[in-house]
């Protein structure tokens, strides 16, 4: 079982106003609620992808009720720990340029960390945890190294999708695979990399590092899959750019479902690619339909 952990989530509350001035009345042109999270992502795009996962995480309150409601209409399994405050709104304003108020969330306390450490040590040598995202402040900086310490026990394989200090603790760890972008890759190494090339060799110093995989994603400009065994670039397919939230969560979960199905990595990148691809072209997250039609369009390069 593929089990996803969004720490932090939210309700996505998005609007679109056509002409806001601040200070006055506005009314929405359109509106939309959504759960939010990167292992929610992950875990809904591995739902349209025929995969079965389960959803863990903090909730509270209205809001986190109505996640659970949610993901569970789409028949998505949730482990959710419940938390005295409410999950949080995050507020995406669509007018011209797109702003985004993201709030704070509840405070996680001390027995429901336990809790969550508790459900990590129940997981089995097949299963696989995907960590995605940050940590609340109410939690300590050391929060993904424990559960990381936990899954390494079990036998445990685990993914991780987080950004710099938070990812480079987790590597001699060896995370079965990692997906940072190529801003979060030049974050690690102090350095600037704009085309795949740059990639490469950064991408090999994190297997060094203990990484088994690797994505690191260049929005229109491909990807670069880096493994122990080989290393190959991925030109995306062409298309209308219409929402880039979820598009990284939906390589994570597109890698995870076509690894599942075929143990083939180079297949699973390709899938990863073109499950990205599929996200960012859509208004929602990716339909197992979209994949499936781009997945022919990927091009992949084997560089060795």
């Amino acid at each position: 079982m593929i089990y996803t952990l969004t720490i932090n989530p939210s309700v996505d509350y998005i609007v679109q106003v056509e002409h806001f001035q601040l200070g006055k009345l506005n009314r929405t042109k359109s509106e939309a609620k959504f759960p939010g999270g990167k292992g929610i992502n992950v875990s809904r795009v591995l739902k349209q992808l025929d995969i079965p996962s389960k959803a863990l995480g903090f909730v509270g309150g209205f809001t986190g009720t109505y996640i659970k409601q949610f993901l569970e209409n789409e028949n998505i399994l949730t482990g959710f720990i419940r938390v005295k405050e409410d999950t949080r709104i995050n507020i995406k304003l669509k007018t011209g340029q797109e702003t985004e108020i993201n709030a704070n969330g509840p405070r996680i306390s001390e027995e429901d960390f336990t809790a969550l450490k508790k459900q990590i040590k129940n997981l089995k040598s097949d299963d696989i945890l995907v960590l995605a995202g940050s940590i609340p402040g109410s939690l300590p900086k050391t929060t993904y190294l424990e559960l990381v310490e936990i899954c390494k026990e079990n036998g445990t394989l685990f993914v991780v999708d987080a950004e710099g200090e938070l990812l480079k603790k987790v590597l001699p760890y060896q995370p079965f695979l990692i997906k940072p972008n190529h801003h979060e890759l030049g974050q690690i190494f102090d350095t600037n990399i704009s085309i795949p090339e740059e990639v490469v060799p950064y991408g090999k110093r994190l297997i060094e590092m203990g990484a088994q995989n690797v994505i690191v994603s260049l929005a229109d400009k491909g990807a670069v899959f880096i493994s122990e065994d080989f290393t190959c670039l991925a030109k995306v397919p062409k298309g209308e750019v219409k929402n880039s939230v979820g598009a990284g969560d939906s390589m994570v979960a597109g890698f995870l479902a076509a690894f599942e199905k075929t143990k083939n990595k180079e297949t699973a990148f390709r899938y990863s690619v073109a499950s990205g691809s599929a996200t960012a072209f859509s208004l929602e997250l990716c339909t197992k339909e979209k994949v499936e039609e781009l997945f022919h369009q990927v091009e992949i390069i084997k560089i060795l």
